[in-house]
C-alpha cells in the first residue's frame, strides 16, 4: 500500500492475496485500487497493460507515479518469481513496464524498496525458492542491493539503468518481509522485524521471527541498529544550593518547581482521520545508578514479526500488527505502538497485543470450491511476502 497526499490523501493498492478460510485455496491478483480518505471510498481504477497477478510484490511512490517491482505468483502446479518493473503514472492513469539496462537483481518477493530523495529507488533483500528436485524446495533469503535510476546516457529521461550497491556499517543476520518507512525528510528509512525460514529437512521448516529496530542512512547507505535509551525518571533526585554555595541532591516529592517537565497525557490527532489519546506512563524510582545497564537491557519492544505496518509522521512512527508462527499456529496481530524517532527513547503502547488471550481451535481441512474472480489467478500456498 502506497499513499500519496493529492486530493486530500489516498492509499493505492495492487495486486496481493487471497486464501480461503480453510487455507486450501489462494487467489492471486492484478487489480488496482485508490482509496479516498476525505470521501471514505474506494475506487478500482481500470487500466490496461499492467503487471500480472502477483503477491509479496512492492510499491513506491515517485514523482507523481507508482513504481511495482517484483513479486511472486503460483497456480497450485508451478511457482514464478518477479524482477520486472512496472510505472503506472497517476495523472495519465496508464500503465508502462519498465525495461532498466543494466545486471537486474534476482526475481524476488518480500523485499525492502525505498524511494529516494534525487527519484531513485533501492531495493534491498527478499526471497525466492527454486526446486531442487521433484518435490522438493530450496529457500534463499538475500541480502544484495541494487539501485534503479534514470539512464544517464539516455537523453529523453525516459529509460532506467540497474545500479547494484554496498550497505555498509553495522551487518545484521539475513531476513526478509521486513516493512520499511522513509522520513519525512528522506534522508532516513526504519526497518522492523522480518522472518528467516530455518529449514530443518526437507519438509521441516521453521521461522525466525525477529524485533529488531533498524535505521539506513540514504545518504551514506549505512545500516545502524537502534539501541533505546529508555525513558528518563522524571523523580530523580534534583540539586538544590546550599548557603556556602555547594549543592546536595534531594528527593524530588513530586513538588515540580515551574517550568519543569511533566508527563502529560498525549493526544494524537490526524487531521480527523484519526484521533487517539494514551495515557501517561507509571514509572517506578529509579534507586542507583547502578541499574542503569539493567534498565536499558528491559526497554520495552514489541515482539518479534515480520510484514508489519509502519507509518511516520511529525517525527513519530506507528508500528500496527504484523504475523508470527509458532509451531503450527499462525498469529496476526492487531496491536500499535508509537516511538519519537527524534528521542529514540521508549515505545508508547497505543493499543495492547491480546494474542496471549486467544483460544487455538484447530480446524481439520475441508474441501471448498470456490469460484476465481476476474482478477486473480489461483495459488496453492502461503509464501513470504
Amino acid at each position: 500500500m502506497v499513499a500519496s497526499s493529492a486530493k486530500k490523501g489516498q492509499l493505492w493498492v495492487f495486486g496481493g492475496e487471497f486464501a480461503s478460510p480453510s487455507q486450501s485455496q489462494f487467489y492471486h491478483y492484478r487489480d488496482l485500487w485508490v482509496y479516498s480518505i476525505s470521501d471514505k471510498q474506494w475506487k478500482k481504477i481500470t487500466a490496461p497493460e499492467g503487471p500480472s497477478a502477483r503477491s509479496g510484490h512492492r510499491m513506491v511512490l515517485i514523482k507523481k507515479q507508482l513504481l511495482v517491482f517484483g513479486g511472486y505468483h503460483d497456480n497450485s502446479m508451478d511457482y514464478k518469481y518477479f524482477n520486472d518493473v512496472h510505472s503506472f503514472d497517476l495523472e495519465t492513469y496508464k500503465w508502462r513496464k519498465i525495461v532498466p539496462v543494466g545486471t537486474p537483481p534476482a526475481p524476488r518477493s518480500g523485499c525492502c524498496m525505498v524511494p529516494l530523495q534525487d527519484g531513485r529507488v533501492l531495493i534491498y533483500g527478499g526471497y525466492s525458492k527454486e526446486k531442487v528436485k521433484k518435490d522438493v524446495d530450496k529457500g534463499h533469503v538475500y541480502t544484495d542491493a541494487f539501485v534503479l535510476g534514470l539512464d544517464k546516457h539516455d537523453a529523453t529521461n525516459t529509460k532506467y539503468q540497474w545500479q547494484q550497491v554496498k550497505l555498509g556499517s553495522q551487518h545484521f543476520s539475513p531476513r526478509c518481509s521486513m516493512p520499511v518507512v522513509t522520513a519525512i525528510n528522506g534522508q532516513s528509512a526504519y526497518f522492523y522485524g522480518g522472518v528467516f525460514d530455518i529449514e530443518k529437512d526437507e519438509e521441516d521448516i521453521s521461522g525466525n521471527f525477529f524485533n529488531d529496530f533498524l535505521q539506513l542512512d540514504l545518504d551514506k547507505m549505512a545500516w545502524r541498529q537502534l539501541e533505546l535509551t529508555g525513558k528518563k525518571d522524571l523523580k530523580s533526585k534534583r540539586r538544590r544550593n546550599k548557603e556556602d554555595g555547594s549543592e546536595e541532591e534531594v528527593p524530588d516529592n513530586g513538588d515540580s518547581e515551574p517550568g519543569a517537565e511533566q508527563e502529560q497525557p498525549i493526544v494524537v490527532s490526524d487531521d480527523g482521520v484519526f484521533k487517539v489519546t494514551m495515557a501517561p506512563k507509571v514509572h517506578c524510582n529509579v534507586q542507583s545508578s547502578g541499574q542503569n545497564l539493567a534498565e536499558k537491557s528491559t526497554v520495552f519492544q514489541p515482539s518479534p514479526r515480520m510484514n508489519c505496518g509502519l507509518a511516520i509522521k511529525q517525527g513519530i512512527l506507528y508500528l500496527y500488527g504484523g504475523m508470527f508462527e509458532d509451531g503450527e499456529r499462525e498469529l496476526t496481530f492487531s496491536d500499535l505502538y508509537s516511538i519519537d524517532v527524534r528521542k529514540l527513547d521508549e515505545w508508547k503502547t497505543i493499543i495492547e497485543d491480546d494474542s496471549s488471550k486467544m483460544e487455538w481451535l484447530g480446524s481439520e481441512s475441508e474441501s471448498e470450491s470456490e469460484e476465481e474472480d476476474d482478477d486473480s489467478d489461483s495459488g496453492s500456498e502461503v509464501e513470504t511476502d
